[in-house]
């Protein structure tokens, strides 16, 4: 079998939180990336999107952070620091964390047996 290496990346998370409440953060999405600014981007489409619904505090932080935010952050993800960018909107704060990671490879399935279920599932038509 042949072993392919790692690969260097990046693992995102967006993380939501009640600040009234002793309740541990919860996951909202997570994603790998495989470039600093393939990274960051994703920070700045999530604020972009949401500002507008975001308190004015929230709001102006949301619109200022792709100006600042993604170079500090690329900085931080070349020296393999991890980085967070946070904003609250009333009694809830939003989360975006960013760390190195290495993806290891998953086997292929060449050769091996499927379950009989797999050909059960295929893309829907559309029209």
């Amino acid at each position: 079998m042949l072993k392919r290496p790692a690969r260097r990346g990046y693992w995102r998370e967006c993380c939501t939180e009640n600040l009234t409440t002793q309740q541990h953060p919860t996951l909202l999405a997570s994603f790998d990336a495989y470039s600093p600014s393939q990274a960051d981007r994703w920070v700045s489409t999530a604020l972009r999107t949401i500002s507008p619904a975001l308190d004015t505090n929230a709001s102006d932080e949301a619109r200022e952070w792709p100006y600042e935010g993604p170079i500090e952050t690329r900085r931080a993800l070349l020296c393999a620091e991890p980085c967070t960018a946070s904003v609250s909107h009333a009694d809830i704060r939003i989360t975006w964390t960013i760390r190195p990671a290495l993806f290891r490879p998953l086997t292929h399935r060449q050769g091996t047996e499927l379950p009989a279920c797999a050909d059960d599932f295929g893309p829907h038509p559309t029209g």
